[in-house]
């Protein structure tokens, strides 16, 4: 008998209880516990579109009883599932009465492959209710992917309820959609409780795989071994990763170079993962590899896996398997003696490891020939040559040459495996050049102790230098370099030292009690060396100075404090040749001793006193004989300026010396004064220099010529001549006689610029008489009147006659040939009128000049 799956119902029931199934027809059909139904026989629906099967479901524990229709399409037309709403329920009671309940159902999900390529829209399932049969019903359905974004993909016939697709799904955009279907009356009321459905969209193998990165890199040190992991190349499916759509399977199609195998690196097919199976990687051979990687889905299945490729890099990274070997066995050099920094040799070697790593480094090592550590071996970074360098001077007098053992090695140690070969050792031969050598004073410095006051031409000792180079046989010859104060002299021959002045110990040059010379030694040789030596004179004290009153000066008040005034001595002298002193007042002038008394304190103080109660200001001079207490002691008189002055309730001085002592100090008051002076000298420049202007202005006005003069000299005449071509004038009426003028005007003289109102200055006025002589006196007496009037314009305005006549009798001025006849004329009167006409009687009385 053949059983066929029809259907599978679910039925939920809220109590928990295990659940009965039972089918209305049970000699055709079956229901298993877990709500499939099967065919007990082969099933013939002659004339019928479908059949209809009915499906019971019991709860053991609570009877409570539900049950659904299960439709069955025949022939090649699409099986479209029913969902009915769950309205009825029956429960069996205590009495063996059936009550209906209205219980939930779970509806199984939907699956609806993506990308189809039906006829849209695709039916997908039919919900209808039970009370369809008593009254009109309408069906909906809500949520994502119908009334809601995506609008539109799902949509159901209100009528039949029938729900179906629009549009081809996609998976990989959403993956399932959650609907609730409603079914309400034509008054819009609910008849049914809304129901969920999932709708799964199945996946298709409809991505390709996708490599994270188009291009890998990655690294392997060289020399690995088999099984060596490399790195991990990585795709990504869109598709559903739990089928066998999203499922990737890796493989290398490629590897270059071939060498030195074709299969020097596997990939673990499902993760990724590179590693060596073969030995034989070298960096120096082979720097890297381009390996090929695909990657298919559907579990690597080249006939319906979709595939995808990527490229991997693979880089050789250098270990220290190759030690640094020198280019010859024997270098040689050669240097100076006593230099030091200076290159001897350039040590050269190859290395077949990368350039410029740890690997490649050369670091220099000195195993034999030099105990010493005279020389040293830094490695050039960028030429990786050893530099031999000599750090410590050599002395070719003591070695003349090295023979040097010089190992090479890397800044990592070797690879396992790897030892340093015999061309990683070398041999250095290095040769000392001998030069000219200064002379050397031993010791230097070189100290010797002296009396001061040692007389000239006195012999202290010998300083002499040695010449390094015993081999030359040179001369060496002496001189000084360094004499402050000019004491000494050496022997240019054998280096003896003697005195040419007086060593003074309280010199300046003397610095505790050390004076310093330097001489220098100079051999023979080519070229010429030469060194330095320092002689330090110690210089022992002698009683040589008398000591000195101190202070030099105080001040004192007219009527003194009774403490009086202390008093020390000054001596450059060092102990036992200075203090104690014995402190004396000086028995001549006899007043001294009359006005002042001297008492000592101790050995080195003093107190002055005055022995009268007062004594007039000024400034006296108390001498004061000092006695010091050296082997021979020495005496000194000398004079203790005190200033007696006016003082204040404090014992200060009051007098106006001690107010600008006190107030301002010495430069100050310096600076002041040179202030002052610089001030006066610049007001006695500035009047010379208003002096000298006033000088040049007044030079200017001589020096300008009369007729170029427009000040007093510009007239405005109401009436002229003809000029120079009118030869016919009357020379009577420049005297303006009265018979002109009926009325008895006189002529009169005014500014053009004067204020009118004013007519309390009168200007002269000519009498009317012929008289030729008294045109000077007119003029010049219009000139003081114009001078002294205040109510005039300044100077050089100008000046305007009032009335000259009319119709004048008198010819052109050019008919007095003054120009023919000036040299017989005296002009000196002139010289009276004022500068103006000096200077005119200079131009025309002064002859040729």
């Amino acid at each position: 008998m053949n059983i066929l799956m029809v259907s599978a119902e679910v039925f939920m029931d809220c109590s928990g209880g295990k659940v009965w199934f039972e089918v209305g027809a049970p000699s055709d059909f079956r229901v298993s516990e877990h709500g499939v139904v099967y065919t007990m026989r082969h099933l013939s629906l002659v004339g019928k579109r479908k059949a209809v099967v009915m499906v019971y479901a019991r709860d053991l524990l609570s009877k409570q009883e539900w049950k659904t229709r299960v439709h069955l399409h025949t022939g090649p037309q699409q099986r479209v599932p029913e969902i009915l709403f769950p309205w009825r329920s029956t429960v069996v009671r205590g009495d063996g009465s059936l009550r209906r309940l209205k219980r939930d159902w779970v509806i199984p999900p939907i699956n609806v492959p993506e990308n189809s390529r039906g006829q849209f829209p695709e039916d997908l399932v039919r919900i209808r209710s039970d009370r369809d049969k008593n009254r009109m019903l309408r069906y909906s359905v809500t949520g994502p992917g119908a009334d809601q974004p995506p609008n539109g993909i799902f949509i159901i016939n209100p009528i039949s309820g029938q729900l179906s697709v629009t549009k081809p799904l996609d998976r990989e955009h959403i993956s399932n959609f959650h609907l609730r279907a409603h079914a309400v009356d034509l008054n819009g009321n609910q008849v049914e409780n809304p129901i969920d459905i999932v709708i799964n969209v199945i996946d298709q193998n409809d991505n390709r795989p996708e490599f994270t990165h188009t291009i890998f890199n990655g690294s392997v040190p060289e020399g690995s071994k088999p099984g060596s992991f490399v790195m991990t190349v990585t795709a990504v499916d869109k598709d559903d990763p739990k089928t066998a759509n999203g499922m990737l399977r890796y493989k290398i199609l490629s590897q270059n170079p071939q060498s030195p195998s074709s299969n020097i690196f596997t990939i673990n097919n499902k993760t990724g993962d590179i590693i060596t199976v073969a030995a034989g990687l070298d960096r120096e051979k082979v720097t890297q590899y381009t390996l090929i990687i695909q990657a298919t889905d559907m579990e690597g299945n080249p006939t319906y896996g979709l595939s995808n490729t990527a490229t991997t890099i693979i880089r050789i990274t250098d270990v220290n398997d190759n030690p640094p070997e020198f280019t010859t066995d024997t270098f040689f050099g050669e240097v100076h003696e006593n230099r030091v920094n200076v290159i001897v040799a350039n040590l050269t070697v190859t290395d077949k490891d990368q350039p410029h790593t740890q690997a490649w480094s050369a670091v220099y090592r000195i195993t034999a020939g030099d105990p010493t550590g005279r020389f040293s071996i830094p490695t050039d970074p960028t030429s990786n040559e050893g530099l031999l360098t000599v750090v410590k001077p050599i002395d070719y007098e003591l070695t003349r040459s090295f023979m040097l053992t010089v190992e090479a090695e890397n800044e990592v140690a070797l690879a396992r495996g790897i030892h340093l070969p015999r061309q990683s050792t070398a041999t250095i031969s290095v040769q000392i050049l001998d030069i000219n050598e200064s002379p050397e004073f031993s010791p230097s410095p070189k100290s010797i102790k002296l009396e001061e006051g040692l007389t000239a031409r006195s012999r202290l000792t010998t300083f002499t230098a040695q010449d390094p180079d015993r081999s030359m046989r040179q001369t060496v010859r002496y001189s000084k370099m360094y004499d402050p104060a000019n004491w000494l002299e050496i022997d240019p021959v054998n280096g003896q030292i003697s005195t040419i002045a007086i060593l003074d110990r309280e010199s300046p040059y003397v610095k505790n009690n050390l004076y310093n010379v330097t001489f220098m030694a100079s051999d023979n040789g080519i070229p010429p060396a030469s060194g330095t030596g320092t002689l330090q004179v110690y210089l022992l004290d002698i009683n040589d100075n008398a000591p000195h009153v101190f202070p030099p000066e105080v001040e004192m008040c007219e009527k003194p404090d009774p403490d009086g005034i202390n008093i020390t001595a000054s001596d450059p002298d060092l102990t036992p040749n200075a203090g104690p002193f014995a402190f004396e007042l000086a028995s001549r002038p006899s007043d001294v001793r009359r006005n002042w008394t001297l008492s000592r304190i101790n050995g080195e103080y003093a107190q002055l006193r005055l022995r009268i109660g007062s004594l007039a200001s000024g400034i006296y001079k108390v001498p004061i004989m000092i006695t010091d207490s050296g082997n021979l002691p020495m005496s000194n008189t000398s004079y203790l300026k005190v200033k007696v002055c006016q003082c204040d309730h404090h014992g200060d001085c009051v007098d106006m010396e001690r107010i600008i002592a006190a107030g301002l100090g010495t430069g100050a008051i310096i600076a002041i004064l040179i202030c002052i002076i610089i001030l006066l000298v610049l007001v006695l420049l500035f009047v010379m220099w208003m002096k000298r202007r006033d000088k040049e202005r007044q030079a200017k006005q001589l020096l300008i010529d009369p007729e170029d003069d427009v000040r007093d000299n510009i007239l405005k005449y109401d009436e002229e001549g003809g000029g120079e071509e009118d030869q016919d004038y009357d020379l009577s009426q420049l005297q303006q006689p009265d018979a002109l003028e009926s009325d008895g005007v006189k002529v009169g003289i005014r500014r053009m610029d004067e204020r009118p109102l004013h007519h309390d200055h009168q200007y002269p006025l000519r009498s009317a008489a012929p008289h030729p002589g008294d045109i000077g006196d007119f003029i010049h007496e219009g000139l003081k009147a114009a001078d002294n009037d205040p109510t005039a314009p300044p100077y050089d305005s100008l000046l305007v006659f009032d009335y000259e006549g009319s119709g004048s009798t008198a010819g052109s001025l050019s008919s007095l040939h003054s120009s023919s006849s000036c040299g017989d004329q005296d002009y000196d009167y002139l010289g009276d009128w004022g500068p103006r006409f000096r200077r005119l009687a200079d131009l025309y009385g002064g002859g040729d000049d």
